[in-house]
């Protein structure tokens, strides 16, 4: 059964009791990774085809695929995929592939009222199905209603439009979390960069505070405390919560009217590789997106409902500013950590009683590969 999630109070509550107490959540034990799993080909394969393909995850938010024709296009799991909003306004996802000699149809983000394959003008309508083959007497024979493009599981929900590629039967385990993007989020921006390391360990610098001061001197430390953090598994997913200094002045209002708007950042981590992750003025779809056992693309999806008056524009600019630089310090720890591999100085890396989502991550991920391959 899921775990029901903490409500603001009750996080309020834990947080302060945590500020007086100089404390932190902890985990019932430390976790051992093997740095062979951040660099054998293998492990990187099974994780692809057991993990990737095979469980429902957000591939990009609903206001990304606002109205009918819109598309937006990625590789997924090595894979390209297109998802895409129908005349019916249902979205649907495929492979990004033409059914006559496979030329990706999309790239990118846009609106289409059909797809129409650049290569010989091979034509689909918003719903797949093939629509137009140019001088079809040369194809005798060929039936337009096995010919569409081929589907992959697609499902919205809360504001995120889920893919999974390869089991038509993956259910998504984020239930009971809050909707983070209602219908007044609207996309703000979309970008794409690529780090040179390993995806688990890019996600794993989402999951914990203990690096707030060290790495985040100038940034996020002088608003946020170091090493303190709520952590609660939900399924295999985790939400970890970074309070900001400023949630002290809710010490002096009434426990059921504590909120945290404002007061803290919360992390949604989504197995295996989404987070969602909310600001004062934005909130953000982040999807790890492995291209390699040493290079992930983080594809960032900003939405806000703040974007209709100039002054909101304004603020979500400068919040996205003050985000976009603490995350370049992560990612330079990233490819340090990925770097520091080739010394071969560690066997294995071991995540204290602080990372508890790390630890969680890692267990979920190890239990599935071992279920399906046998290999730990």
């Amino acid at each position: 059964m899921t775990a029901q999630l903490a409500d603001e109070a009750s996080i309020v509550d834990r947080i302060l009791r945590h500020i007086d107490a100089k404390s932190t959540d902890l985990s019932d034990g430390i976790w051992h990774e093997p740095v062979a799993h951040y660099l054998a080909q293998d492990r990187f394969a099974a994780e692809i085809e057991h993990v990737f393909r095979r469980t429902l995850t957000p591939f990009c938010p609903s206001a990304a695929l606002a109205e009918i024709g819109a598309y937006v296009a990625r590789d997924a799991a090595l894979t390209p995929v297109v998802a895409i909003r129908g005349a019916d306004g249902v979205a649907r996802a495929f492979r990004n592939a033409c059914r006559h000699r496979g030329v990706q149809l999309v790239d990118g983000a846009g609106c289409k009222k059909a797809l129409t394959c650049r290569y010989h003008g091979w034509t689909y309508g918003l719903d797949g199905r093939l629509r137009r083959i140019p001088d079809d007497y040369g194809f005798p024979g060929l039936d337009k209603d096995t010919h569409g493009l081929v589907p992959v599981t697609c499902i919205e929900r809360d504001g995120l439009v889920f893919v999974s590629q390869d089991d038509p039967a993956a259910t998504s385990e984020a239930g009971g979390m809050p909707t983070l993007f209602g219908d007044d989020w609207k996309l703000y921006a979309t970008t794409a960069q690529e780090v040179e390391a390993n995806w688990k360990i890019v996600a794993e610098g989402f999951l914990e505070g203990y690096h707030i001061r060290s790495t985040h001197q100038d940034t996020f430390y002088p608003l946020q405390y170091d090493n303190l953090n709520v952590i609660e598994p939900f399924g295999r997913n985790s939400r970890i919560s970074f309070p900001y200094r400023r949630i002290e002045k809710l010490r002096n209002v009434p426990p059921g009217e504590r909120r945290t708007a404002g007061m803290l950042t919360h992390v949604y981590h989504l197995f295996p590789n989404v987070m969602l992750s909310t600001f004062p003025t934005n909130r953000l779809m982040t999807v790890l997106e492995p291209l390699a056992v040493d290079r992930t693309r983080l594809v960032t999806y900003t939405l806000s409902n703040q974007i209709a008056a100039e002054d909101g524009r304004t603020a979500v600019a400068q919040g996205r500013d003050f985000v976009t630089a603490g995350a370049a310090e992560d990612r330079e720890m990233a490819c340090a950590a990925q770097r520091g591999l080739a010394t071969r100085a560690n066997a294995q890396f071991t995540f204290g009683l602080f990372e508890g989502a790390i630890r969680h991550f890692h267990q979920n991920l190890a239990a599935i590969i071992e279920s399906r391959t046998g290999a730990r």
